[in-house]
């Protein structure tokens, strides 16, 4: 085939092989977040260690995987096992394109299955925070000057109401998977008529890195984030006027998840932790009436994890079932 002689095309230089390469490797180490691929990668291992245990050919065919699942979920939940799969064949794709549809095979499929019926065991998720949570922490921090305590008190408050992951608020605890990228900055910060807004980068589920701005409202029959908020960033911007990141301690570092939990253990038990300010958000805005696609977007769930939680939370079935007033109604 020849080049139309009405295409121009820009002069561009030509790349060496081993460049092509070394390009296409890093775009496909970032296909996925790097979280995901730990436990990709962790899954892989498992997998390999039972081959070698076992003697078997590492190929993933369908009596091979059949067979991890069997052995694997008489040590671990079988829903873990299920996850497994996932990360062996998107590790696995690159060698043996077949891995995918042998693991989607019926032999495999209903060994999986009879592992869930015999194995098988609840998950159990942590508590949802309440507003009356709020409330109690409001009142032991809303006379703290304390800067560390100004920005859990923030960060609490709106990561309930705006329905944010742990992650998008702090950083992971461990150093390889501390991602600057995906920390929200001082400088997208805007001041809007009753509600402020900051853009959230890139996150886990977020495949087209777009983003999201998100905007918290001034509530007045609850603990107000507002409130909150503008007290921290005061102290915020004392401390660290130069700094680009918005959320940042005493010791002028992000905040940590570690840091995050030992701050609610403060107030709450261990059933309470990172998830708790999504989940109880949410059951709020669903107690409330808000219909579940509405609360779907504003959480920014992909649609089988949000079916999957409001199939399993007690909080969320009861709003859906009796709707906002009725909820409040029905104890």
């Amino acid at each position: 085939m020849q080049i139309s002689s009405s295409s121009r095309q820009p002069p561009r230089p030509a790349w060496t092989l081993e460049r092509l390469v070394h390009e296409r490797s890093i775009l496909l180490g970032m296909a996925i977040d790097a979280s995901t691929h730990l436990s990709y990668s962790s899954a892989l291992n498992s997998y390999l260690t039972f081959c070698k245990l076992h003697d078997f050919d590492i190929n993933p065919t369908p009596e091979t995987l059949s067979l991890y699942v069997t052995y694997q979920s008489t040590f671990i939940n079988p829903k873990s096992v299920d996850s497994y799969l996932s990360g062996i064949a998107n590790q696995m794709e690159t060698f043996f394109p077949d891995v995918r549809s042998n693991r989607n095979s019926a032999l495999v499929s209903r060994t999986l299955k009879g592992a869930k019926r015999r194995h098988g065991s609840p998950i159990r998720r942590k508590t949802p925070l309440s507003l009356e949570d709020l409330k109690l922490v409001f009142s032991d921090l809303k006379s703290s000057t304390d800067h560390d305590d100004l920005l859990f008190l923030s960060q609490l408050l709106i990561g309930f109401h705006v329905l944010l992951r742990l992650s998008e608020l702090c950083f992971p605890d461990r150093l390889v998977l501390r991602d600057f990228s995906k920390i929200s900055l001082r400088s997208s910060l805007q001041w809007l008529p009753g509600a402020f807004s900051f853009w959230l980068p890139s996150h886990k589920a977020d495949p087209t890195f777009e983003g999201s701005r998100l905007i918290v409202q001034c509530v007045h029959d609850s603990p107000d984030p507002h409130l909150a908020f503008s007290n921290y960033l005061r102290s915020r911007d004392q401390l660290f006027p130069f700094n680009p990141e918005l959320w940042l301690r005493a010791s002028g570092k992000v905040p940590t998840r570690s840091w995050f939990i030992k701050c609610l253990a403060r107030f709450f038990p261990k059933d309470i932790a990172g998830q708790s300010l999504r989940s109880g958000g949410a059951t709020n805005l669903a107690i409330n009436g808000v219909p579940p696609p509405l609360i779907q977007a504003a959480g920014r769930w992909s649609s089988e994890a949000f079916r999957a939680y409001t199939r399993k939370n007690p909080f969320f079935l009861h709003a859906l079932l009796f709707g906002g007033r009725a909820a409040h109604d029905h104890p």
